[in-house]
């Protein structure tokens, strides 16, 4: 096996990874941040427990996120140096952002919030999770900033086989930044929804004590979760059309469209020859493509064919065609998925209506089990961004093959590949063991240190 390929398996396997702490991080925090509001305008014990349960749960989370995030910038110098050599002039300024301003900003904060239960005003202490919550989102915008030139590259020019950044506005106002950030925070409330609905559920399950303090986070669950799952399918919407007008390819992949259609089919269910590029069997409605495209049942979407002889006419020859089949399935995992989690949101949103607070224990259940819909979503939704993209590492300008690292061996990226995959078992065991063990504790469960309120650091 070839460096190209090591290199790109180990960089998917460290990324989704890292990616399961992530959006946890983004919308845990600020769910904690609105659980500790609510104790400061009520003053109720119950939310008060709440905030410290849930905020335990998250400062895991965050450590081992940290802990996992650290090896994704190396790469780029391993692995990937002749990426970093060409984009790293772009690339420098938001990282540093996001690494000094961001994060530094988030641990501080975080830091005082642990141990500042008594020494700070109510208020003040709330303040404290609100600018990590602020934080953690700041850090995923600068790190969207950076991916987004690679998927629509702007605001620089190349000078000595590198991009050099000419404007820095425009790289923190380019289109993909405005419509890849709001699908990725509302992913993650979705994320932090269905993690408080599924340990809430599993606690409800088996009426533990406490049970006010898990009917409310139940019910907290619900409307922030869709909220989350709603805006999602939104934004979501607004990206597939702006995704046509950069990335055409990657839709046509998205949709295993051959042949550019006017109006334009979506494909419910579609088996391809993706060797000879044509259907083997398929399910198509007809317009309905045209409809996402351009809100009406009309409108050009182009195909694969026809949009692989453009880009060797303007970038000479080649493949241009991304894998269809992984993002034809990636494309129908995400969405689908989203759409699952949203019905089983509306199917506790009309109990909570009804003042029916007696969820039905197997509905109870799936939602224990559907902890792990957000984070299916969510890997197949990053593997399908960058996967469609290919053979692209910075759309248009730079090919993934001219990417990698000339001076590293396979032999070297084999090993790195190994080692890293099993420290990154080791800390996912090791996460989901101290999840586990404090969710299962609960709130009532929460250890106080001698003579205080406070919760005894967590030790990892």
């Amino acid at each position: 096996m070839d460096t190209l390929i090591l290199a790109r398996w180990q960089f998917a396997i460290t990324t989704v990874y890292h990616f399961f702490f992530v959006p946890l991080t983004i919308g845990l925090s600020l769910a904690v941040a609105i659980m500790e509001t609510s104790y400061v305008r009520t003053g109720k014990e119950e939310y008060k427990r709440m905030t410290k349960f849930w905020g335990k749960l998250f400062l895991i989370n965050f450590a081992i996120g940290v802990a996992t995030g650290i090896v994704q910038e190396f790469q780029f110098g391993m692995n990937w140096s002749e990426y970093s050599r060409f984009v790293g002039d772009v690339f420098g300024a938001p990282l540093a952002i996001e690494a000094l301003l961001a994060f530094f900003l988030e641990s501080t904060f975080l830091g005082i919030w642990i141990f500042g239960w008594e020494k700070l005003s109510k208020k003040m202490h709330a303040a404290t999770i609100w600018i990590v919550a602020f934080g953690s989102s700041m850090s995923a915008l600068w790190i969207l900033v950076a991916n987004s030139f690679m998927q629509q590259p702007v605001g620089y020019t190349i000078n000595n086989g590198r991009a050099e950044m000419t404007d820095f506005l425009a790289l923190i106002t380019s289109g993909h930044v405005w419509v890849q950030f709001p699908h990725v925070f509302f992913s993650a409330i979705c994320t932090a929804a269905f993690f408080i609905l599924g340990i809430s559920a599993w606690r409800l399950r088996r009426k533990s004590k406490d049970i006010e303090v898990y009917q409310k986070s139940f019910k907290f669950g619900i409307v922030y979760g869709l909220i989350g799952a709603v805006m999602v399918i939104l934004v979501g919407h607004s990206q597939a059309q702006y995704m046509i007008k950069i990335q055409p390819m990657k839709m046509a992949a998205a949709e295993a469209l051959w042949e550019t259609e006017n109006p334009a089919a979506m494909s419910l269910f579609t088996i391809g020859n993706e060797k000879e590029r044509r259907d083997v069997f398929a399910v198509r409605v007809p317009g309905l493509l045209s409809f996402l495209a351009y809100n009406k049942f009309e409108g050009e979407v182009k195909g694969i064919n026809d949009l692989q002889a453009e880009y060797e006419k303007s970038h000479g020859p080649g493949n241009y065609v991304p894998p269809v089949a992984i993002s034809y399935w990636t494309f129908r995992i995400m969405a689908g998925l989203g759409f699952v989690m949203l019905f089983l949101l509306l199917y506790g949103l009309v109990k909570l209506l009804k003042k029916d607070l007696d969820m039905p224990p197997l509905y109870l259940k799936w939602m224990v089990w559907a902890i792990a819909l957000p984070y299916l979503a969510n890997s197949t939704g990053w593997i399908f961004t960058e996967i469609a993209r290919q053979p692209w590492v910075v759309f248009g300008v730079m090919r993934i093959e001219d990417a990698v690292s000339n001076t590293v061996s396979s032999g070297e990226v084999w090993f790195s590949l190994i080692a890293f995959t099993l420290l990154y078992g080791a800390l996912m065991a090791a996460t989901v063991f101290l999840l586990k063990k404090y969710a299962v504790a609960g709130s009532e469960g929460l250890q106080l240190a001698e003579g205080t309120e406070n919760p005894k650091p967590i030790v990892l």
